[in-house]
């Protein structure tokens, strides 16, 4: 499996948003200036985006995270997506769109954080501190022989920036806080702990959790998408474990992956089926599907 999820598995990139989370419209904003054939590095980027320079970085650097760029196999769905006459969702209104933008953001590997903490931390635990992820990256790293590329200040504002990108935020000082772009799944939450000592209490010391039942219901389409997105054109059948990795991406548990694998093969029964004998279960193509139709029957 890893080597279908997060393309760049030993390419560990930790920067370049500024350290501002992806913000609804930027996407579209970045889709937009692109296909203009304007550049980021011109000067007048800021008057052609409307945002400071650094929010111009940060807006470039998402675009490439989330496989929109033309050098990626994903790039088609740039078009798909944001087109403002054709694209199906160009304002990203959709909750279909946000579940697939969050896979295309730990599929393209362009971001590294995503698919080491959905899928590779989420495994260890599912309570945890900001802390335990810097620490867990730099095991990583450690185990992969780039511990040389390790800056604990760069992965920590990552952190902090992958956690605002789907948190809530505690104490907004604005409602601008409110438009990251995928809050709306509700994938993690913050619990505030105060730790007491004698007649006081410590400063906040703040938890997150995966929040695996409260979360956005995960579309059929999409989960499917995503399937195909990671099999070999060659492969006809998909084992288990890799089923239960892109679950975690999704944040589901065994019995919900199980559950959207019966429900996707009663919707297509004439494609594909789920079978699970002797405790043996996959997933098995019975006639070839593509991403795109799957997409496209989802946007009808």
């Amino acid at each position: 499996m890893s080597s279908y999820i997060g393309q760049n598995t030993q390419k560990f990139t930790f920067s370049g948003h500024e350290s501002f989370p992806c913000k609804t419209l930027w996407l579209k904003k970045g889709y937009d200036f692109v296909k203009k054939d304007l550049d980021f590095n011109e000067p007048e980027a800021v008057i052609n985006l409307g945002v400071g320079k650094n929010m111009v970085a940060s807006i470039r650097y998402w675009y490439k995270a989330f496989g929109l760029n033309n050098d990626t196999k994903t790039a088609w769905l740039a078009d798909y997506i944001f087109n403002t006459e054709e694209g199906k969702d160009p304002f990203v209104e959709d909750l279909g769109t946000l579940w697939l933008l969050h896979f295309l953001i730990i599929y393209s590997g362009e971001a590294s954080l995503y698919k080491m903490f959905f899928v590779d931390f989420q495994k260890e635990r599912r309570l945890f501190e900001k802390g335990q992820v810097v620490s867990f990256v730099k095991r990583k790293m450690k185990e992969a022989q780039k511990d040389n590329q390790y800056n604990e200040n760069t992965v920590k504002k990552d952190v902090n920036v992958l956690l605002q990108n789907y948190c809530l935020p505690q104490e907004p000082k604005s409602n601008e806080e409110y438009s990251t772009l995928l809050m709306d799944l509700d994938l993690l939450r913050e619990i505030d702990q105060k730790e007491k000592t004698d007649n006081n209490f410590k400063e906040k010391h703040a938890r997150f959790y995966f929040n695996i039942e409260g979360k956005q219901n995960v579309i059929p389409e999409i989960f499917l998408f995503a399937l195909l997105m990671i099999k070999e054109e060659s492969d006809n059948s998909i084992p288990y474990d890799t089923l239960q990795e892109l679950g975690l991406i999704f944040c589901m548990t065994d019995l919900e992956v199980i559950d959207m694998l019966k429900l996707i093969s009663e919707l297509y029964s004439d494609s594909l089926t789920y079978s699970d004998i002797a405790g043996i279960r996959q997933l098995q193509f019975t006639k070839q599907m593509k991403a795109k139709q799957v997409l496209a029957k989802y946007y009808e």
